[in-house]
């Protein structure tokens, strides 16, 4: 029963804010009273020819896109029709996890308690991540932000070299959409939070990147150069589509 009132507080809470924001952006929201724990964002669109529901796998946020000029009633009974498939689709996205003293965060796949401990930074130890109380998230932060550098840096070069392949810079970012690029100049980005994936999860992303250094798409050849690096592509790719939006379920900052 709490972990139930827990989970709808957190659903609530998450309403609010995201309501808060939508009037700061001048957009509009509104719950379904069908499945009133779902809210639904409303954007118009010159572009959109038609009413169409998204549901996003990495926070659940509920967007209905329609035509300009869609009186909102249209877009409301729209919603209200597919209100049983939002619940579920909603409830199936993991909730938002605060990186702070007593959770619990994956680092390389396996799962590490976070404590109380003295200094400013973060410290990795078997099973635990000590950390400062109050400032435990952004420590995290830059610690997972160490992690993936060193292990990216390793593989990248390791894998350009069986390639044959010279690249440019490496950047880390909190990117939502991609876990890595290739630009055509041959600079490297990823995801900073492949840090909590396990090892040879990291490791394929980086052969998938370093891979378009000899192939800027995603054609046979592409995949067969991947799959030459990385033997195991399929598998890594299965668990990112499976597990990959757990990864930015963890929040290690304050939501604005």
């Amino acid at each position: 029963m709490a972990r139930r009132l827990s989970k709808a507080f957190d659903r609530f809470s998450t309403i609010v804010a995201l309501r808060a924001k939508l009037r700061g952006r001048g957009m509009s929201a509104f719950q379904l009273k069908e499945a009133p724990d779902v809210t639904v964002e409303l954007r118009r669109s010159a572009r959109a020819r038609r009413l169409s529901l998204r549901v996003s796998s990495l926070d659940g946020r509920v967007t209905l896109t329609v035509p300009k000029g869609t009186p909102e009633r249209v877009a409301r009974a729209f919603a209200e029709e597919k209100a049983r498939w939002l619940q579920d689709a909603v409830g199936r996205v993991a909730l938002p996890v605060p990186v702070v003293i007593g959770a619990e965060l994956p680092v390389e796949g396996r799962p590490h308690r976070i404590v109380a401990g003295a200094g400013r930074a973060a410290r990795l130890g078997p099973g635990t991540i000590e950390a400062p109380p109050g400032r435990e998230g952004p420590v995290i932060e830059t610690l997972c932000k160490q992690i993936a550098r060193n292990r990216l840096d390793t593989a990248v070069a390791g894998y350009a070299s069986d390639l044959g392949r010279p690249y440019g810079r490496i950047t880390l970012r909190d990117t939502r959409s991609r876990w890595g690029s290739c630009s055509s100049a041959g600079n490297l980005m990823f995801s900073w939070r492949l840090a909590l994936a396990p090892a040879p999860v990291l490791r394929y992303v980086a052969a998938h990147e370093v891979a378009h250094l000899a192939h800027m798409d995603h054609s046979a050849a592409f995949w067969a150069t991947c799959r030459a690096l990385c033997p195991e592509t399929d598998d890594h790719r299965g668990w990112l589509r499976t597990h990959g939006s757990r990864l930015h379920s963890y929040q290690f900052r304050t939501p604005d």
